[in-house]
């Protein structure tokens, strides 16, 4: 079985520091050409941490990369042009964001979600919503999620 590391980076700013080096050096691979890789292809989630697995196959010392989907707490947070979530979800909104912003997370995400349908990859972003504090449309996210699943929302 090859050797994984998995570490969590922010897009397109890898280093070869401490987390990366330590782990990767003692397997002989090219730290730098890893790094370099992992830069260009999470380039497009810049700002936001990426989930990364290095495979490693120890006899020809090459490497493999597979680079995740940030959280949908990140995609949430990039669309509503936030840092961070509410520490107060339930009072303190802290931006809104649209229900075509919430489809595209959802699309995005694809399969890293556990709904079986889109439907229900949209709710499980609206519910993260809900625990950030953020809008849909400008509506408290839990109205939105209960007249989706109460059959009186427009899709």
């Amino acid at each position: 079985m090859a050797p994984e590391v998995s570490v969590l980076v922010e897009g397109g700013k890898a280093a070869a520091g401490a987390a990366l080096g330590a782990a990767l050096g003692p397997l002989g691979v090219n730290v730098g050409q890893v790094v370099t890789q992992i830069n260009e292809q999470t380039k497009q989630f810049a700002g936001m941490k990426v989930p990364v697995l290095v495979k490693v196959d120890a006899g020809t010392r090459t490497f493999t990369l597979e680079v995740g989907r940030p959280p949908t707490a990140a995609l949430l947070l990039k669309e509503a042009g936030k840092e961070k979530g509410s520490g107060k979800a339930k009072t303190d909104t802290i931006g809104d964001v649209s229900m075509e912003a919430v489809r595209k997370i959802a699309d995005a995400k694809g399969e890293d979600l556990q709904g079986r349908t889109v439907e229900e990859r949209v709710n499980q972003v609206i519910g993260t919503a809900v625990s950030m504090g953020i809008t849909i449309d400008g509506q408290d996210p839990r109205a939105v999620l209960s007249a989706r699943l109460s059959g009186k929302a427009a899709a």
